[in-house]
Formats: structure tokens, C-alpha cells, sequence
């Protein structure tokens, strides 16, 4: 099979990408557990750089802050959880292709498959369509996230590295606590510890998302 689903053509152009190449299309939406030839893996590599230039374009063209700023911005408007939400958001996980097993362990639901998806599609636009339509493209699927306060806070973990560093404390030190799931939908647990402080612990589908919740925990505790 390599044509796309009368519903999964329908929404990807209702959507706003352009589709040609169905078979390009089909493996961006395909995760390897259905042991299928074509994945999403090497879309995802490519869409993931461009998303990086989009979005760094937008913010250079829009701000003349400093480029601290502009990498603190660019860091959440492209990380995997924000993927992940621009995926929800525009209803993207009924059109993956998951094996039965990931369905069941809710590889639908998982951060990490939505936002490796949502990169992959990005890179199957590229390939159709070359850069510019594909810039504009993730500037309208992400226009609330770019227009609104994504990223001007600190990063959770930069913020408490400040703190400790300001209240003359050791270094934070992360350790994994634990980790469950199956490697698409693993969920990890990890303790944040400042010594003669405290500790917090944050859950995520990712090890440095797991860390960002840990600290983000911290510092409302403690700070």
C-alpha cells in the first residue's frame, strides 16, 4: 500500500500541507512499529531542522532582542512538548500508522511519537514544496505559540541553576528515579536535589522534559 487514506489526504490539506508524492506522505505518518520499510525517521531528521529555521527566521525578523533571548525562544517553540501540542491542537494523532501493540500502549497519546510525526511531515513538505512555502506553513500552524509568551520565561532548568548559583548552593544534581513504558511511550521520573535545600521530582515522556518538571517543581517549592 502506498496511497493514502481518503481521510488522512483530506486532513492533511485541510490542514495546509500540499501532498503530491502520496508515498512520501504515508511514510511520514508511519512509525516503525509496523516494521514497514519507510518510517517517519528520516522525514522526522530533516523536518526537525527545518523547523529550526523557520521559526528562527520568524523570531529574527520580529524582535531585535539579544540572541540569549532569541535561543530561549527558539528552544521551546521547537521542543519535542511543543510539538507535541501543535500536534494535539490540529488533531494529528488519529492519522498515524501504529502498529496494534503502540496503539495499546497509547503511542497515539505519546509526546514523543506526536512530535517526531509533526517533524516528519514538516520534512515531507520540504521535500514537495522546497523551504518558503513550508516557513510559511509552520508560521500559521504556529502563530498563537509565536504571537503569545512561548519561551520568554526562562528555561526551568537555567532558572534554577541561577538560584542555587545566587544563594551560593551547590550545582543542582538530576538523577532518573525511574522509568516505565515501552521505549515509544516511556514515561520518566526524575529527582532534582540541591544540597541543604531540598528536592522535587517532575514526570515527562522524555528525560529532559522529566528534568524541566522537576525543576520547574523546585523552584515552586523552594524559591
Amino acid at each position: 500500500m502506498n496511497r493514502l487514506s481518503p481521510e488522512a489526504r483530506q486532513w492533511l490539506e485541510a490542514t495546509g500541507y500540499r501532498v503530491s508524492d502520496e508515498s512520501l506522505w504515508l511514510a511520514a505518518l508511519t512509525h516503525g512499529s509496523t516494521g514497514e520499510k519507510r518510517d517517519y525517521q528520516r522525514l522526522e531528521f530533516l523536518g526537525d531542522r527545518v523547523l529550526g529555521l523557520a521559526i528562527a527566521d520568524w523570531l529574527y525578523e520580529q524582535s531585535d532582542a539579544p540572541e540569549g533571548k532569541l535561543s530561549q525562544r527558539l528552544n521551546a517553540l521547537v521542543s519535542r512538548e511543543m510539538c507535541a501540542q501543535i500536534a494535539r491542537e490540529i488533531g494529528l494523532a488519529p492519522h498515524i500508522r501504529i502498529s496494534k501493540q503502540a496503539l495499546a500502549d497509547g503511542g497515539r497519546d505519546s509526546d514523543n511519537i506526536l512530535g517526531d510525526v509533526m517533524e516528519s511531515l514538516l520534512g515531507a513538505h520540504f521535500l514537495e514544496q522546497g523551504f518558503a512555502p513550508t516557513r510559511d506553513l509552520v508560521h500559521q500552524l504556529w502563530r498563537h505559540e509565536l504571537e503569545g509568551g512561548a519561551g520568554l520565561r526562562k528555561h526551568p532548568k537555567s532558572a534554577l541553576q541561577e538560584w542555587a548559583a545566587g544563594n551560593q548552593r551547590k550545582p543542582p544534581e538530576y538523577e532518573v528515579t525511574d522509568r516505565s513504558g515501552p521505549d515509544h511511550a516511556a514515561r520518566f521520573t526524575v529527582r532534582v536535589k540541591v544540597h541543604k535545600v531540598g528536592e522535587a521530582e517532575g514526570v515527562a515522556g522524555s528525560k529532559g522534559e522529566a528534568e524541566k518538571a522537576a525543576a520547574k517543581a523546585f523552584m515552586e517549592r523552594y524559591s
